[in-house]
């Protein structure tokens, strides 16, 4: 848990944080419904009913991710009576089969790459036949209903993977679980945002909540999606923001605009983290019999002689000087981007 300053926190948590055997099983399912919702969970083969999951609850928001084996997953009468309203947006990221979610006497299918949203405050019940990687948000009822067109008509109903805004939220999520802890209050009410513009765009949102999305969650999604391609071929020379653009299906000007708002551009972002590949192959030990030439290649430049004079120009020293003076890690900043620098 990360208490923050005026009531701000997060908690994170995942079953690698609770021992084997059932007694684990139901401290985990405490920290569920304490912290985002209580589910009853009837297994349907033998087995934990959940691998690797991870938790994190933020202000008018819960998020999971996990690995769920075959099971039936029920919000009960009983369960109600905690007056939890809020709403669940289940994403069946990947599965062999088509999960079934159930409300409002309707059941619904729900494809590999699609969602369906339930309400906390009705019975419901969504069954996953086969192992399946989900993603759930619980959002507060308060807080996303005013950023939809129609809101009823969202509850209970598939949302199919063809919605452009659902593999950026799901992505996202990734990147908010399982990047650094957020210890900056303003930072976590700045990311709450931007996954309610994300969920709004998912689910309809009105004209005013979509252009607010646009240059908030959306633009933080697609940047961020942006930065995955980048690392996925860093050590191709012939990577190009025509490339990305292609990948991403946007424009190479839009991209060249998401860099601009962050003060850089998107040759200054990629070269800084080539030469931060670099300069991490220079300090670690196990690559000390990779030569400078191999080292350059590998991060992606294929000009050595230019390679040298910008590493010079970010780190203070050539390449062969950081290797053999092992250096300390502080800050570089080169063109807007930051990456490791050895201290004087």
């Amino acid at each position: 848990m990360s208490p923050m300053a005026d009531g701000v926190r997060t908690v994170r948590f995942s079953t690698d944080d609770f021992s084997d055997g059932e007694p684990g099983v139901v401290m985990f399912r405490e920290m569920v419904r304490r912290h985002i919702v209580a589910l009853e969970n009837q297994r349907l083969t033998k087995g934990v009913g959940l691998r690797r999951f991870v938790g994190m609850a933020l202000p008018d928001l819960g998020v999971t991710t996990s690995i769920s084996e075959p099971q039936i997953v029920r919000r009960t009468t009983q369960l109600l009576a905690d007056g939890n309203d809020n709403l669940r947006l289940i994403v069946v990221r990947r599965s062999r089969k088509s999960a079934i979610a159930s409300q409002f006497g309707r059941e619904i299918s729900i494809n590999p790459g699609g969602a369906v949203v339930l309400t906390n405050s009705e019975q419901s019940s969504i069954t996953f036949p086969s192992s399946t990687r989900i993603l759930v948000l619980n959002i507060s009822r308060r807080k996303l209903r005013p950023l939809l067109r129609d809101f009823d008509d969202v509850l209970a109903h598939q949302i199919p993977n063809q919605v452009e805004a659902l593999p950026l939220l799901s992505n996202y999520i990734d990147g908010l679980i399982y990047g650094p802890v957020l210890n900056d209050p303003d930072v976590v009410r700045l990311v709450v945002d931007q996954i309610y513009d994300l969920a709004a765009l998912t689910m309809g949102a009105t004209r005013d909540a979509a252009e607010i999305a646009k240059n908030r969650g959306l633009r933080a999604a697609r940047l961020r999606e942006i930065k995955a391609d980048i690392a996925l071929k860093l050590a191709d020379p012939k990577l190009s923001v025509e490339w990305v653009a292609l990948r991403q299906r946007v424009s190479s000007r839009y991209i060249q605009m998401l860099f601009e708002q962050e003060g850089t551009t998107f040759s200054q972002y990629l070269i800084g983290q080539r030469l931060a590949r670099a300069y991490r192959l220079l300090t670690d030990s196990r690559f000390a019999d990779r030569s400078i030439t191999s080292v350059a290649f590998d991060a992606g430049f294929s000009d050595l002689s230019y390679f040298n004079r910008t590493f010079r120009r970010c780190y203070g020293g050539t390449p062969s000087e950081v290797r053999a003076e092992g250096a300390a890690v502080a800050v570089c900043e080169y063109s807007g981007v930051n990456a490791s620098k050895r201290m004087p």
